[in-house]
């Protein structure tokens, strides 16, 4: 217990503890968001849901996470290091799949701005957050690429959801009285 109390970790605890539980705040009010614009608004595909608005939930829920780990009493800082690597890897894993899921679904073209949002911004903190964990107990410096990160998914998530949100408002189609409009009217 005396390598926490003295760990570098523990200078830390702050940034994450405000980082933390403003990401699980942003998830539950996306939740909120989504349910009230999809009585005004026809609803999106569901590759259109799982490729844009689902990785802005797995963003935040990584702030959530990474804060998490980067509070848990851990009895060492390899182990710190594994499940920020872990952390880290899975989201380069997810980060491919969206990117995947971005080129193949037709209910939306990305522009570059879309792009650098969705694919290119999340991939680039998620490979800073596994190298970042590798080097935990080589480098203090480490340590503020994982506050970095953590608060980079942060923000991420706040842009996307803005973004979706915005999107939603202006541009999508209106749902009558009657039923939905749109692309998956027919489906219901």
């Amino acid at each position: 217990m005396t390598e926490l109390a003295s760990s570098p970790l523990s200078a830390w605890q702050n940034v994450y503890v405000i980082v933390g539980p403003s990401a699980a705040t942003l998830i539950g009010i996306q939740f909120v968001v989504i349910a009230l614009v999809a009585n005004h608004r026809a609803i999106a595909t569901s590759e259109a849901i799982r490729t844009f608005a689902t990785p802005t939930m797995v963003h935040l829920g990584g702030a959530l996470v990474v804060s998490a780990v980067m509070c848990a009493p851990w009895p060492s800082i390899f182990s710190v290091s594994a499940a920020l690597a872990i952390c880290g890897l899975g989201g380069l894993a997810y980060g491919a799949q969206v990117i995947r899921r971005a080129r193949r679904q037709t209910a939306y073209r990305p522009v570059w701005e879309d792009w650098f949002w969705h694919a290119i911004l999340p991939c680039s903190i998620y490979a800073a957050l596994a190298l970042a964990a590798l080097l935990l107990q080589a480098t203090r410096l480490a340590l503020f690429v994982i506050a970095g990160a953590t608060l980079g998914l942060l923000l991420i998530g706040i842009h996307n959801a803005w973004d979706t949100v915005t999107y939603v408002v202006v541009h999508a189609p209106r749902a009558d009285a009657a039923g939905r409009e749109g692309p998956d009217a027919d489906r219901r």
